[in-house]
Order: structure tokens, then C-alpha cells, then sequence
């Protein structure tokens, strides 16, 4: 089915609860690095960046 001419079909499906020119609404966070204490923000980054170099070790044994 073809829409007739003229017709703006671009937000009929969405319920928006906000004007068009505002922003979209905040949404809760079920995890962020911001709320994380420094010491597992650096226990994160050790453990990320030891997965990282066993990779490059594990590549460059091949």
C-alpha cells in the first residue's frame, strides 16, 4: 500500500512524551564506570589491559 502524496510518515508510530525539539528524556543506568571507587576502576583497568596483552602474546607466538 503506497501512502498518499503529502502524507509525513516519519513519527506516526512513536509516543513520545516530549516536544519535538527537546531531547530525549534521561534513562537509569543499570551500570556505569562513573559510579564504580577508584580501586575497582584500577582493578577493571589491570584486569582489562592483562586480557589485552595475553592476546598480543598469544598473536605473536603465531
Amino acid at each position: 500500500m503506497v501512502p498518499p502524496q503529502g502524507h509525513d510518515h516519519a513519527h506516526s508510530h512513536h509516543a513520545h512524551s516530549h516536544g519535538p525539539a527537546a531531547p530525549h528524556p534521561a534513562q537509569a543506568v543499570a551500570w556505569s564506570i562513573l559510579r564504580m571507587t577508584v580501586l575497582s576502576r584500577l582493578m577493571a583497568a589491570i584486569a582489562v589491559s592483562a586480557v589485552l596483552w595475553a592476546f598480543v602474546w598469544l598473536v605473536a607466538r603465531f
